[in-house]
C-alpha cells in the first residue's frame, strides 16, 4: 500500500508540455477561504473543505489527460462541486471558472466555445436558486467565465500548433538526413568508381611491366599510390560535403583513365565560368562516363567535348561523350546506381541528360551554365 502511495505521489500529475506553471492556478481556490475572514467556520465545514480540496486537486490534474468524454466528466464534477458548496459559500464561483478552463481541452473550437456557454448558464442556475447571495456568486463567473475559457481555447491551439511544428522539424531534419546519405552514396559510388577503375588498370599494366621495364612498372606503382591517395582524400570531402577538386582536375583525371586504359581521346573544351553546383555536376558526369568507357564499353577511341550554347535565352554547358565501343543499342543498357545519380542531380539544376547508341555510346548532357544554377 505504501509502495503505491509512493508511486501515485512519484509519477507525473500532468503533462511535461504544460509544464509547472499550472500548478499555480490552484491558488484561485483561495477564494473559498474569502468567507472565512467574516465568519469563522466550524469543525464541520472546515472538515468538508479540506475533502473538497483534496477532490478537486487530483480531479484537476486529470482533466489535462483526457481527450473526448472524459474532459466532459471532469467539466462536470467540478461544476457540481461548485452547485454543492454554492448555498454555503459564494466563493465557489471559482469551480465553476476552472470548469470553464477545462473546457479548452474539449476537441473543436466551437464544441470547446458551446461547453463554456454551458458552465456559465448551470453557473446561473446556481446562482438563481439562492437568492441571499445571487449577484455575489454569479458575477465572478460572468467576469471570468468566458475571458479564462477562451484564453485557455487559443493557449490549447498554439500548443497543438506548437506541436505540429515540432513534428513539421522532425520529418524536414529526418528527410535533410536521408537526402545527405543519398549524396554521399551517389558521390562515393562516382568517385570510387572512377578512381579504383584507374588503380586496376595500372596494377594490371604493372604486372604486364614488372619482368621486362622495371623502371616503368615503378612508374606505375607510383602511380597507383598517387591515385590511391588521391582516391582518399576526395572520400573525405565528398562525406564532408565540401568537394574542391572541380572540373579541371576531373578532366585530368579522364585523360590519364583512358590513356592507361589505351583509349584514344579527341577532346575539346571551352573556357566558361560555371556555377559551382553545374561544375561539379559536369564533373561528376565526366568521371561517370569516363569510368563506364573504360571499364565496359571495349571502345579504342573517345570524344569529349563541354561547349556553351544558348537554349531558350539562357546559357547552357553542354557535354558530349561519344566511344566507338561494343554498345549498339540502348536495349541492353542496364541503368546503375552512377546513370541513376546523374539524372537526380541534372533533374535538380533544371538540366537533362540523354543516352543514344548508335556506333558507339552519346552521352549529352545540358544543364545552366550561369550563377543561378
Amino acid at each position: 500500500m505504501t509502495t503505491t502511495f509512493r508511486q501515485v505521489l512519484a509519477r507525473p500529475w500532468m503533462p511535461a508540455d504544460y509544464g509547472a506553471l499550472q500548478y499555480t492556478w490552484l491558488l484561485s481556490l483561495g477564494y473559498l477561504f474569502w468567507k472565512f475572514y467574516y465568519v469563522r467556520p466550524g469543525v464541520a465545514e472546515a472538515v468538508l473543505l479540506a475533502l473538497t480540496i483534496i477532490l478537486f486537486v487530483p480531479l484537476y490534474c486529470a482533466s489535462f489527460w483526457p481527450r473526448g468524454w472524459r474532459v466532459a466528466v471532469c467539466v462536470a464534477a467540478t461544476c457540481l462541486i461548485g452547485a454543492a458548496w454554492a448555498p454555503w459559500n459564494p466563493g465557489a464561483a471559482c469551480f465553476f471558472i476552472f470548469a470553464c478552463a477545462m473546457c479548452a481541452r474539449i476537441p473543436g473550437t466551437a464544441r470547446a466555445v458551446g461547453a463554456i456557454l454551458a458552465v456559465i448558464a448551470s453557473g446561473a442556475v446556481v446562482a438563481l436558486l439562492i437568492p441571499q447571495m445571487q449577484m455575489v456568486f454569479l458575477l465572478p463567473i460572468l467576469m471570468a467565465g468566458m475571458p479564462v475559457g477562451l484564453s485557455c481555447i487559443m493557449d490549447a491551439r498554439l500548443r497543438t500548433s506548437r506541436t505540429l511544428l515540432m513534428r513539421k522539424q522532425e520529418e524536414v531534419e529526418h528527410m535533410a538526413r536521408i537526402a545527405e546519405r543519398e549524396r554521399i552514396s551517389r558521390d562515393l559510388h562516382d568517385l570510387l568508381g572512377h578512381s579504383l577503375s584507374m588503380i586496376a588498370l595500372k596494377a594490371e599494366l604493372a604486372r604486364k611491366l614488372a619482368r621486362r621495364d622495371l623502371a616503368a612498372c615503378e612508374r606505375e606503382i607510383a602511380d597507383i599510390e598517387t591515385n590511391a591517395r588521391g582516391a582518399l582524400a576526395e572520400v573525405r570531402a565528398a562525406v564532408t560535403g565540401f568537394r574542391h577538386s572541380g572540373l579541371v582536375q576531373a578532366l585530368a583525371s579522364a585523360r590519364a583513365s583512358l590513356l592507361a586504359a589505351d583509349v584514344l581521346l579527341d577532346e575539346r573544351i571551352e573556357r566558361m565560368d560555371l556555377a559551382p553546383a553545374a561544375e561539379h555536376v559536369v564533373a561528376l558526369a565526366v568521371r561517370e562516363a569516363v569510368t563506364n568507357i573504360v571499364r565496359h564499353a571495349g571502345a579504342s577511341r573517345c570524344t569529349l567535348s563541354l561547349v556553351q550554347e544558348q537554349q531558350d535565352g539562357q546559357t547552357h554547358a553542354v557535354l558530349r561523350v561519344l566511344d566507338d565501343g561494343k554498345l549498339r543499342s540502348t536495349d541492353g543498357l542496364q541503368p546503375g546506381n552512377g546513370l541513376a545519380g546523374m539524372r537526380e542531380r541534372v533533374a535538380a539544376l533544371g538540366g537533362r541528360l540523354s543516352l543514344q547508341a548508335g556506333a558507339g555510346l552519346a552521352l549529352e548532357l545540358h544543364v545552366p551554365a550561369g550563377a543561378s544554377a
